[in-house]
């Protein structure tokens, strides 16, 4: 790897100049793990590195379908190295629910970053999360999941709906037995074994037993087919009505009490990127399946996990973009044209500004929308405000820190010229990973109808404003107020279009997102300066300038190496 990226070998928590601010702002707290935080930016720049690239040209994941004797086995083959690494990096699901922060989770998450090896982390963090707030008869198959003895997954997406999960199919039927305190099977049928390596329900609690459920139809995109010990999956039960309240959610284990596959893997998908996570079809054929709390609460369990990812998206998206970012650094100071470092010249720190007002703008954003979700995830339907004010967040960062994290890593192509075209280099490989972060977990037109949906509907927009115009009237800079009438002027005129003409809402809620996204960073900017110096205020101005006022970044930034250079 060391001919491959200028970055490798060096330790990521060390070389970032942002995360250290944006930590100690949202959780003071890091300062006790800071030695762990330190092992895995040195794990982020050596062996993540290493696996990710190999996974990605030498050894993707293999799909064997029989055993020796025939049998369908539907299990994917990993290299070596990467079940050894996702082992090693499994604890980073536990601090949540081992009395830690979101924070600490996301901020491992963000120094790997590789979203194939993260995706398989993330989706095990959802399943564990379910199991944790709404089916905890099922806590030993959450410790091993937090263990890395299991790997989780998140399986909604069908082929005629894509993220239309209202048009879900799977049909869930009620079977005639349940499972009984003691792990047998009522209605007359054998003993089954219990735990979770024959996927049986682990443990007892207070209240009536899981009951079986069967399902049937297939799932389109499925990361973590053939990987996966248990998914969490959305289906329709019998008699449900139509559209996304009339799902439910299931724990779904790959093997059935009987020892036998649950369903089949049709087959692995063929991805431009992320090809470290294995995305197949999967089929169910009267599957066991385990019903989560109540049928009818479903959709609100989906969203909730949902929500998770896309805090997961955004900031790790901003360690994509970090991580191209490092590699620009030391290529500019290294390459020479015309007759000086390419460092010296105003157009080269011109586009470093742009990468460093993003990457500041877009992390501290993730972050925001993460503590506000550490200060919510423990609520259940129907939830407060303080919990779609969460939700709303999560919207407004993962739809803008895709943009940023797709324009990052191909500027930084462009600043490689053509050898950033060639897959010998690492800038290559982290745009084509960068590309998924705007569609992974509802694109861009998804977000802004969620966005629409949480203002309308459960008016979270009042707490955005109550939080960030006193924000920005304090820092009081016309780039500020700039911001403030932004926000001001996007909600009233979405509030008044999606009351009188809701189509034209939606024409315009994607613009809207970005405008309030942007608008919020330059208040979190500002925010963060008064704690982590200048440097913020600075890049506080040059966003609003270059995505508020739409012009080009002032050239008082072309003499301040404390903003391009870090």
């Amino acid at each position: 790897m060391r001919y491959q990226s200028y970055a490798y070998g060096q330790n990521h928590w060390e070389r970032d100049p942002d995360l250290r601010h944006v930590l100690a702002h949202y959780w003071p707290g890091y300062i006790a793990h800071e030695d762990e935080l330190r092992r895995f930016g040195a794990l982020a720049g050596k062996e993540v590195y290493e696996v990710a690239y190999h996974v990605d040209h030498d050894a993707r994941p293999v799909l064997v379908m029989h055993d020796l004797d025939g049998n369908r086995v539907d299990r994917v083959r990993l290299s070596p190295v990467q079940e050894a690494l996702l082992r090693e990096l499994a604890p980073m699901n536990r601090p949540p629910y081992e009395g830690g922060s979101w924070h600490h989770h996301y901020a491992l998450g963000y120094l790997v970053a590789d979203p194939g090896i993260y995706c398989i982390l993330t989706i095990t963090n959802q399943t564990a999360y379910i199991i944790h707030k709404y089916a905890p008869e099922f806590g030993e198959w959450k410790d091993k999941l937090l263990r890395g003895e299991f790997w989780g997954a998140t399986w909604m997406t069908e082929v005629q709906g894509g993220s239309d999960l209202g048009a879900n199919t799977l049909k869930a039927t009620p079977a005639a037995e349940a499972v009984t305190r003691d792990g047998s099977v009522g209605a007359g049928s054998s003993r089954a074994h219990t735990g979770p390596a024959d996927a049986g329900p682990a443990g007892s609690v207070p209240g009536a037993p899981p009951r079986v459920w069967r399902l049937d139809g297939e799932k389109y995109f499925c990361s973590g087919a053939g990987l996966t010990d248990v998914a969490v999956v959305t289906a329709r039960p019998e008699g449900a009505p139509a559209g996304p309240k009339g799902l439910a959610l299931f724990l779904v284990p790959r093997m059935n009490r009987a020892g036998e596959l649950n369903y089949h893997v049709r087959r692995l998908k063929d991805k431009s990127a992320t090809r470290a996570v294995p995305s197949g079809e999967v089929d169910f054929r009267g599957s066991e399946a385990f019903l989560v709390g109540e049928a009818a609460q479903g959709i609100y369990y989906t969203l909730e996990v949902l929500t998770v990812s896309r805090l997961a998206n955004a900031i790790a998206g901003m360690g994509i973009a970090r991580k191209a970012h490092l590699e620009v650094l030391e290529r500019v100071r290294r390459r020479r044209s015309f007759g000086r470092a390419l460092i010296e010249h105003p157009l080269i720190r011109r586009d470093l500004t742009d990468m460093a007002v993003r990457i500041a703008g877009g992390l501290v954003l993730g972050f925001h929308a993460a503590d506000r979700f550490e200060k919510a995830w423990d609520e259940r339907p129907p939830y407060t405000a303080r919990y779609h004010y969460a939700r709303f967040l999560s919207h407004l960062a993962k739809n803008r820190t895709a943009d940023h994290a797709a324009e990052v890593t191909r500027l930084a192509m462009e600043l490689f010229g053509g050898l950033g075209f060639l897959e010998e280099y690492a800038v290559a490989r982290w745009h084509r990973e960068a590309l998924i972060t705007p569609i992974w977990e509802g694109p861009s037109n998804i977000q802004a109808l969620d966005l629409l949906e949480a203002m309308d509907k459960k008016r979270a927009h009042e707490a955005f404003l109550a939080e960030f115009i006193p924000m920005l009237e304090k820092a009081g800079t016309p780039e500020a107020r700039a911001a403030r009438e932004v926000i001001e002027g996007t909600l009233a005129r979405l509030g008044e279009l999606a009351a009188s003409r809701p189509a034209e809402a939606q024409w315009y809620a994607k613009d809207a997102a970005a405008r309030l996204a942007d608008a919020a960073q330059v208040g979190l900017l500002y925010k963060l300066a008064e704690t982590a110096g200048d440097r913020y205020a600075h890049l506080a101005a040059l966003y609003a300038r270059r995505f508020l006022a739409g012009e080009e970044y002032p050239g008082w930034a072309l003499e301040k190496p404390e903003v391009w250079s870090a």
